[in-house]
């Protein structure tokens, strides 16, 4: 039932907003987010009345709930710290990333057991909270958007609350193909997939990941009925959980979440980029004879999908092979550290410092650091780098999109070459242009760096332009309306 508010349009996620730091005195300090969710959601106006629901992250969090200090618009469920635990790292960070990333050791992991159970029962619990809370909070045939794999049960347990609301789901992350999603034990597969059938709408960053659902739904022919009728309107899975008429339409549509190009240009000529530039300057040097030494640009989380360590591997590589880029190139190498909570995660992270540590006592010199390496996230050294970036290397393992690689472009202030991971998201819009590589092949994005290296200035400025077009092409606020349009038009 929807409470005397209710609102016409819901977002719901994991992480919200703004979040709330604890002063030693006890006074609540709002933090606002970034990305590409809160910039989408601005396209529809403050009069909109739009409701977004998250959880309670921290401490912070949990006492501006039971002080009552949140922001308007903002709905945030201080779920039990146990549950909210076992549901984010127990399973959606420790399972289902895994799974759609594909990163499992198979020979030893995953393992099933009574743990699991017990996990999974609390993300249950966790997707139930906030299906009820955005059935409290939804007036009659509200559109509700539900975000990423944290939530992939929400859309079928808000279905059986609120049989009026229209609504739709977006995949941030990459989705496993059927042979890798039936690691899962079948119940669990199955709960999941009628959990996102729950949903008028599903969102995917690329066709890929699409089809990839539409494949997993299909194991079960007489309730599900993937269907493609017109490429160009998109297409719907047709279900039934008894397989008995009517048969319910769910509408699988792609949104290939892009950059913000205004936003990224005015910022990157902020006074506190340029400082960082100059400091970049100094730490990258000059080539012998005079010169800017050339630089290769990543950035990125340390997550395990990110294959950082196969990049510098790669970049060493480069260096035994091309003696003659020894004090000519440098690795501007930011890798920020994420989930070290996660030990696995810590370890990676321990191995990618490790690397850049023995790549520079290998090859340094006195005024040369062959990888400059920065650990601390800084938003505005990121987007100085992108500024100075002759080539950007993103090779993930996997990725939903990958954002770096539609940004470095638009920011880069010469032009750069992109060395691409097929297995990006973002490979669907900007291979054309890129240099691609396989990401497990060491010595093949080798070469491919000394390609983008070596590349005519003419051609990679050409190419530059292209890819920031292309990466450009629906910047978040489009994407969140493109969205909301489509669930608008649609029928309960």
């Amino acid at each position: 039932m929807a409470s005397e508010t209710a609102s016409e349009i819901l977002v719901a996620s994991n992480r919200g907003p703004v979040s709330y730091a604890l002063g030693e005195d006890g006074s609540l300090e709002a933090r606002r987010g970034g990305g590409g969710l809160v910039s989408g959601l601005s396209a529809i106006g403050p009069d909109a009345g739009a409701v977004w629901v998250c959880a309670a992250l921290g401490e912070g969090d949990r006492e501006a709930v039971r002080r009552g200090a949140g922001e308007p618009g903002v709905r945030m469920l201080d779920i039990p710290s146990e549950v909210q635990d076992a549901a984010y790292n127990g399973i959606a960070n420790s399972v289902l990333w895994f799974l759609h990333h594909m990163l499992w050791q198979t020979p030893l992991e995953p393992v099933f057991d009574t743990g699991f159970r017990q996990r999974w029962e609390a993300y249950r619990a966790y997707n139930r909270a906030f299906a009820r809370a955005l059935a409290a909070e939804a007036a009659p045939g509200a559109a509700v958007l539900i975000q990423d794999y944290h939530l992939a049960l929400a859309p079928g347990m808000l279905r059986e609350l609120r049989q009026d609301l229209r609504i739709g789901h977006f995949s941030h992350t990459p989705w496993a193909p059927p042979e890798y999603f039936r690691v899962l034990p079948d119940d669990v597969a199955e709960e999941l997939v009628w959990g996102m059938l729950g949903a008028d709408q599903l969102g995917f960053l690329t066709q890929r990941w699409a089809t990839a659902f539409s494949r997993c739904a299909a194991v079960d022919p007489e309730r599900i009925i993937p269907m493609m009728p017109n490429p160009a309107r998109g297409s719907w899975i047709e279900h039934s959980p008894t397989g008995r008429q009517p048969f319910r339409r769910t509408w699988i549509g792609v949104h290939g979440l892009g950059a913000d190009a205004e936003f990224l240009r005015a910022r990157s000529h902020e006074p506190d980029v340029e400082e960082r530039m100059a400091a970049l300057r100094t730490e990258i040097g000059t080539a012998p004879g005079g010169g800017p030494r050339k630089t290769i640009v990543r950035v990125d989380r340390t997550e395990l999908s990110k294959n950082i360590v196969r990049g510098l591997l790669a970049y060493r590589t480069l260096l035994e092979d091309r003696p003659e880029w020894r004090e000519r190139v440098v690795h501007l190498a930011f890798a920020y550290p994420s989930r070290q909570d996660l030990e696995v995660y810590r370890a990676y992270t321990a191995e990618a410092y490790r690397l850049a540590e023995e790549i520079n006592a290998e090859y340094g010199t006195e005024d040369w650091t062959p990888v400059v390496l920065h650990v601390k996230d800084d938003f505005a050294r990121s987007l100085a780098a992108y500024r100075l970036a002759d080539v950007a290397l993103v090779n993930p393992i996997r990725d939903g999109m990958n954002l770096v690689a539609k940004e470095v472009p638009v920011v880069s202030d010469a032009g750069c070459a992109l060395v691409l991971s097929r297995e990006a998201g973002a490979y669907e819009e900007l291979g054309g242009d890129a240099v691609v590589v396989n990401p497990y092949d060491v010595t093949g994005t080798a070469r491919a760096l000394h390609e983008a290296l070596t590349m005519p200035d003419a051609e990679r400025a050409d190419r530059s332009k292209r890819l920031a077009a292309a990466g450009t092409a629906l910047p978040p606020q489009r994407w969140f309306l493109e969205q909301l349009e489509a669930l608008r038009a649609m029928g309960a």
